[in-house]
């Protein structure tokens, strides 16, 4: 018998390979949420594209299937097939099996790359529900399928063809996975990133849930990344300089240009990966930069005293830039592993930048004018700034006679133990005053809207009232001068109503912190109050519910506590089985809502009557049989046959000649059909009957059961839906909002600061034009709009 405390050989679990990636999913792709989801995506991505890199494909295509499955697609050399002569399975196979086999780690195959460690595909694989992969070699096709990391069938031989490279298509695993969502503008602006410092290769992202298909090709590369970063600024200088060298193996392309605005933005790359942090690349960058419009300064007519004044970063001023490198050994460090450590490459980027800018600069003095008298504008205003800033600075945490008369202050002194509620309106900042605990809650009420600061130089931005308020009440400072030491509140928490007035007011403090207190966010300091948005009562109970997916769990909870479902065979379905089922349906509701609005409501239809399938459209025999039904079910519709070389597959082509409406059925089309039958496993006939407490109701189509149960369990409950903090009184608003122990809060966070950087030109600049085409494209995705 073994003794509690025992500790012996037979306790060591030994877990190797793939299963260790599955019980420890972060260590291999950071987190099971969204970012690492979409992180799956990116290793084969980054595959696809090493294998451009390395010289053999121009092509890479990525589709979104309804089912969240993804397909990344190249036309490179293929991943080999034949058996390895160490392991005797397949190269293919040790890929997608075994941690650590990989084609990186030697520079013979590839001499840059963004994958370096050998564990992507296998990784992937071991986190993917399933994972299909093709290979397209020697005029042959090839094809494995794995479940979970392990592979359920051979490397086997299914075709010949004249394509070449590799398919693989892959499900993200739910019981891994938080959400297995792929959400299509992640997707589309890194392949977008990819697309710039990848000029000759062409890169298309389908999405089949919204019948997106976007193809992009940038011949001038990071250039066109520079104009698409400075859209929505005035430009200063009226082209974009390109400087392109290679010393000790490093690259260099680096684009810029300047606008008229009071930032510096800069987005960096090393092999294809967003160097978030920078690194000793744009640190070389800067520093040549400033080198060569310092050698220069003297040739231009300036005051002396002028001259003087100018700092690199005044230079910097309204700069937009991005800076590319291949480096053959990248060692990256920082927070998010992004930035880069390696020191020779400061020195190599500095001297190409400052011999190349020079020469520049020299011919082109218009160019260096411009530049000089904006770094100029940059210093008058960082002095008048200074004074202003001073201003509205406070001098010690303890000093309460600089803090605004309307902050209604704590009594704890700790920073850490302090929170401060930024309000919108005086009626709600007294709700919150009175419901708070004044030992730690301060609360900071803002009278209308704060200044647009995205519009705004330093000086004019440190005279405004609201501002001044917000920046003496933190007592940190403001700008490079910011001192988080000194910060009086640990917890900042914007708290507005849920209509577009509260949303314009949190997007203006949003702004003013990004521009200004970037390091704020950066420490986690900044946070958003989660006000409820529904009341719901049943006699004395009373529930706060965050939004429309809490308020759906919530009665999905009560349909299985009291719901039940009687089909027509007097079967009864309840609790967890009968959520399953309305989970299911809603599944389903979804795919076929995108798949039906896609291709057509009656194709849809007879396709699944007809349960084609992918390996159908490569068989012709098997194909002309199914055409014949297809042309007796849709009597309408003008069918033709046309092969692709490419997918070395047969098309079929509708046209309906009453509407002129033309489909395509494809083989990715299919694939997801067959992958996932979209009314597989739903068993329940109707009419049936539906109960909820006392009250029933007879359904008499299946894809509505979930609309009608939710609408009983509806009727349940007393149910209100707040719109402004005004509407709760102070202890409703404590309860909800403010008492730690109940409360949400978001905290604020900067996942993509170039992205940001642009966004917020765009939607607070002055530029008017960009501003209406990015609410024309983004219109139709609006939810719960606010009239």
């Amino acid at each position: 018998m073994k003794q509690a405390g025992e500790y012996k050989a037979q306790d060591i679990k030994a877990v190797t390979g793939l299963e260790h990636v599955r019980l420890r999913p972060s260590m291999y792709i950071g987190d099971v949420g969204e970012r690492g989801l979409h992180h799956l995506l990116w290793e084969i991505l980054d595959n696809a594209v090493d294998e451009h890199m390395a010289g053999h494909a121009d092509h890479i295509s990525v589709i979104i299937h309804p089912d969240n499955s993804v397909t990344v697609e190249d036309n490179g050399r293929g991943i080999p097939v034949d058996v390895h002569p160490e392991t005797k399975i397949p190269a293919l196979e040790m890929v997608f099996t075994m941690l650590g086999a990989g084609g990186k780690f030697d520079k013979k195959v590839y001499k840059y790359s963004g994958g370096l460690h050998g564990v992507g595909a296998s990784v992937v694989n071991a986190l993917s529900e399933w994972l299909v992969v093709e290979v397209y070699r020697d005029g042959k096709i090839y094809k494995q399928e794995y479940r979970r990391g392990k592979p359920i069938t051979p490397v086997k031989e299914i075709g010949t063809t004249t394509k070449r490279g590799t398919k693989v298509t892959f499900k993200p695993d739910p019981e891994i996975f938080e959400t297995t969502k792929i959400k299509f503008d992640i997707v589309e602006r890194r392949i977008r990133e990819l697309a710039y410092l990848n000029p000759d290769c062409t890169f298309r992202l389908v999405d089949e849930r919204t019948n997106k298909d976007l193809t992009f090709r940038f011949k001038k590369g990071i250039e066109e990344l520079v104009l698409f970063l400075a859209s929505g600024k005035e430009p200063l200088i009226n082209k974009v300089i390109r400087i392109k060298g290679e010393k000790e193996g490093v690259v260099v392309d680096i684009a810029f240009t300047y606008t008229k605005d009071y930032k510096e933005s800069i987005e960096s790359f090393v092999n294809n990966i967003k160097t978030v942090e920078g690194g000793t690349h744009v640190t070389g960058f800067r520093s040549g930069l400033t080198k060569a419009v310092m050698k220069l300064l003297p040739t231009v007519k300036l005051q002396k005293e002028l001259k003087e004044t100018i700092t690199g970063e005044d230079l910097r001023e309204g700069l937009v830039a991005v800076v590319a490198c291949k480096v053959m050994e990248p060692q990256f460090e920082g927070q998010t592993k992004t930035k880069l450590g390696n020191q020779n490459v400061k020195n190599i980027v500095e001297s190409i930048v400052y011999e190349q800018l020079s020469q520049y600069l020299e011919k082109d003095r218009e160019t260096l004018r411009l530049i000089v008298e904006k770094a100029v504008e940059a210093a008058l205003a960082r002095e008048a700034a200074k004074k202003a800033k001073e201003l509205v600075r406070r001098k010690s945490p303890l000093e309460d006679t600089t803090l605004p008369g309307k902050l209604a202050d704590c009594s704890e002194r700790d920073p850490e133990k302090c929170e401060l509620f930024i309000v919108e309106g005086e009626s709600a900042g007294g709700s919150a005053k009175q419901g708070r605990d004044r030992r730690f809650q301060a609360i900071l009420p803002l009278r209308g809207k704060i200044l647009n600061v995205e519009k705004a130089r330093l000086d004019k931005v440190f005279s405004n009232e609201e501002i001044k308020a917000i920046v003496s009440s933190l007592g940190c400072g403001v700008g490079e001068d910011i001192d988080l030491s000194k910060l009086r509140y640990h917890k900042i928490i914007l708290m507005t109503d849920a209509d577009v007035d509260g949303s314009h007011i949190r997007t203006l403090l949003f702004t003013f912190f990004y521009r200004f207190m970037p390091k704020l966010i950066e420490a986690g300091h900044l946070y958003v109050a989660q006000p409820p948005l529904y009341r719901v009562k049943k006699g004395k109970q009373v529930f706060y519910l965050k939004d429309d997916k809490e308020m759906e769990s919530f009665l999905f909870n009560h349909i299985q506590k009291e719901g039940k479902l009687i089909t027509q065979d007097k079967k009864t379905l309840e609790g967890e089985d009968l959520i399953k089922l309305l989970k299911q349906i809603k599944e389903v509701q979804e795919s076929y809502t995108l798949m039906a609005k896609k291709k057509g409501q009656d194709v849809l239809d007879v396709l699944l009557e007809l349960k084609f399938k992918e390996e159908d459209l490569r068989n012709s025999s098997e194909l002309r049989s199914k055409i014949k039904l297809l042309e007796e079910k849709l009597p309408n519709y003008k069918i033709d046959l046309k092969y692709d070389e490419y997918e070395s597959a047969y098309e079929i082509h509708l046209l309906d000649p009453h509407t002129n409406r033309s489909i395509i059925i494809d083989v990715d089309f299919l694939s997801s059909l067959s992958y996932k039958n979209i009314l597989n496993g739903i068993s329940v006939k109707c009419p049936c009957e539906v109960y909820i407490s006392s009250k029933t109701s007879t359904v008499n189509d299946v894809l509505k059961l979930v609309d009608i149960m939710i609408d009983l369990a509806k009727s349940s409950f007393e149910i209100q839906r707040y719109k402004g903090l005004g509407e709760m009184n102070p202890e409703q608003l404590w309860e909800t909002t403010m008492n730690p122990k109940t409360r949400r809060l978001l905290r604020v966070t900067i996942e993509d600061a170039a992205e940001a950087d642009r966004i917020f030109s765009i939607l607070m600049g002055e530029e008017v034009e960009p501003r209406r085409e990015f609410i024309e494209l983004y219109a139709k995705e609006v939810k719960n709009l606010d009239v």
